[in-house]
């Protein structure tokens, strides 16, 4: 007898229909003799005896026959333990156990236990969002996966723990309906829950100059460069970023929960990242780890950091190679990578924050100590970040050794909650100016060429102030568009239509440390 029953397989942060057709010849054997076609991996494949002794744990007697399993369509690979629910439900429907025959409104997904409990698997939300496309209005999902899945409307999502639970619920939809209530999230709701943030721009001392750039910075979504001494604090600056961002906007949040559902990296008693990801993988991180990779491809540091910060520490001492990959998501905002059987692309909208000393000993330029450093020894060091990655950085500056005065100093620093009010009135300008917009732009570091002439009309001053500065400093085409980016975000801080020549004297002074260094 054929049955049939309706899962999904995740590729990228999208998920495809799968159908899970299972046949048995009706013959009895001496034992079970399970064929799985539809090009499943090894995961897969070891799901019959996952499948077998969770059945037989489950109080039902199959008689051993030899049973056919075809996840179509056939020339997607399928992987992971997700389907072993609807593989175990498809036999039970095959051998007359399931009063419903038709199971065409129902989407099943969990991997199963020896003793026929449900776990969690990866990609829910993805899965939910493809039921929803395809008109499937059920899900029965393993009930840690339960809060995830109910974040997207339009859908009933039934948490479920055990394979008897799942035959149990589907019996009674044959007669009657499901009595069962579905899980009820309200995301929406949740984003507007009291964000709190331990680290706080309070605690650091001095840095004027460091703190009014990364306000800048998480004003516009620009990427910034921090070079200075060691125990200067641009770590611990970094570190306090995710304090004064914007919170995410609700399309922002499913977004990047797709991404870290799909990477097995969100918070099940959450369902849905409620706060700006903030990633700081170690200098030893490969090109793979960075960008993502795999037989079936995965998201990478930058794709976790989507919508979020990516925190390099001494940037430098990363591979040459892994900062390059960098380039394309800093420039387009999403990664692709290629292998033989597919294409995936991931998004990768990120705000690098980087920091690095500016030479092997770390104290280059600074009054207090003396650089041992050679010339040369210093060009190599700094040569390890190329001049076109140098140059998708919008913002460089200089973090110099704090004060004892400073240090000691009983005058309260400005607080997070202050840089914050004002980074969220800038952002609110923004999004009143982008509201129109074709496509979705959230800050000022997104704007394409057009809404560059749109929104940075300059008057002859400032055409002149960067006429000038473009020639003396040798600046590329990408620079000048980055200065009027950022040029266009302080004067949002600073809540003026139009950009005066102070605010392309700021933006200009953020691009002169590469060519000290970098000369």
């Amino acid at each position: 007898m054929l049955f049939k029953a309706r899962s999904a397989a995740v590729y990228g942060i999208d998920a495809n229909m799968i159908d899970v057709e299972v046949d048995f010849s009706g013959v009895k054997l001496t034992e079970d003799r399970f064929h799985t076609v539809g090009l499943p991996d090894a995961a897969v494949r070891e799901s019959r005896d996952r499948v077998r002794a969770a059945i037989k744990n489950s109080g039902f007697d199959i008689p051993p026959t030899q049973i056919t399993i075809n996840l179509a369509p056939a020339d997607l690979k399928k992987e992971g333990s997700g389907f072993d629910l609807p593989i175990a439900i498809g036999i039970l429907g095959a051998y007359g156990s399931l009063q419903l025959r038709d199971l065409s409104n129902f989407l099943l997904i969990g991997e199963l236990g020896l003793d026929g409990s449900l776990r969690p698997v990866q990609g829910m939300l993805p899965v939910a969002v493809a039921a929803r496309a395809a008109g499937i209005q059920n899900l029965l999902i393993p009930a840690a996966n339960a809060r995830e899945a109910a974040v997207v409307e339009g859908v009933q999502v039934y948490a479920v723990n055990t394979l008897l639970e799942v035959r149990e619920l589907l019996n009674a939809a044959a007669n009657g309906g499901i009595h069962a209530q579905p899980v009820h999230v309200a995301p929406r709701d949740l984003l507007g829950e009291m964000q709190h943030f331990p680290l706080d721009f309070r605690d650091v001392r001095g840095q004027h100059t460091a703190k009014r750039a990364l306000e800048v910075s998480a004003a516009g979504g620009h990427n910034i460069l921090m070079i200075g001494p060691p125990g200067s604090g641009k770590t611990m600056l970094a570190k306090r970023l995710p304090g004064i961002l914007a919170p995410l906007a609700f399309e922002e949040a499913l977004e990047t929960t797709k991404i870290h559902s799909v990477a097995g990296v969100l918070d099940a008693d959450k369902g849905l990242v409620l706060q700006r990801p903030f990633r700081a993988p170690h200098h030893t991180v490969s090109d793979a780890g960075l960008i993502g990779g795999g037989v079936i491809p995965r998201p990478g540091e930058v794709s976790l950091a989507h919508n979020g910060v990516l925190f390099l520490d001494e940037l430098p001492e990363f591979p040459r190679n892994v900062l390059e990959v960098m380039r394309q998501p800093l420039e387009d905002g999403h990664v692709t990578i290629a292998r033989a059987s597919m294409s995936l692309s991931f998004p990768a909208r990120f705000m690098l924050a980087a920091a690095m000393n500016p030479c092997p000993c770390g104290y280059f330029n600074d009054k207090s100590r003396e650089c041992l450093c050679t010339p040369p020894m210093i060009q190599r060091y700094v040569s390890k970040v190329s001049g076109p990655l140098l140059d998708r950085i919008d913002i460089h500056i200089e973090v110099p050794a704090v004060q004892y005065k400073e240090l000691r100093g009983g005058a309260a620093a400005e607080g997070s909650a202050e840089i914050r009010a004002r980074v969220l009135a800038a952002r609110e300008r923004q999004a009143d100016r982008f509201a129109k917009a074709s496509e979705r732009i959230y800050s000022n570091s997104q704007m394409g060429t057009r809404q560059i002439r749109m929104y940075c009309e300059l008057s002859t001053d400032a055409e002149r102030l960067l006429e000038r500065a473009m020639q003396q400093q040798g600046l590329s085409a990408r620079a000048h568009d980055r200065i009027l980016k950022v040029a266009r975000t302080i004067a949002d801080l600073e809540g003026e239509a139009h950009l005066a020549v102070k605010h392309i004297a700021e933006a200009i002074q953020y691009r002169t440390l590469d060519r000290t260094y970098w000369a």
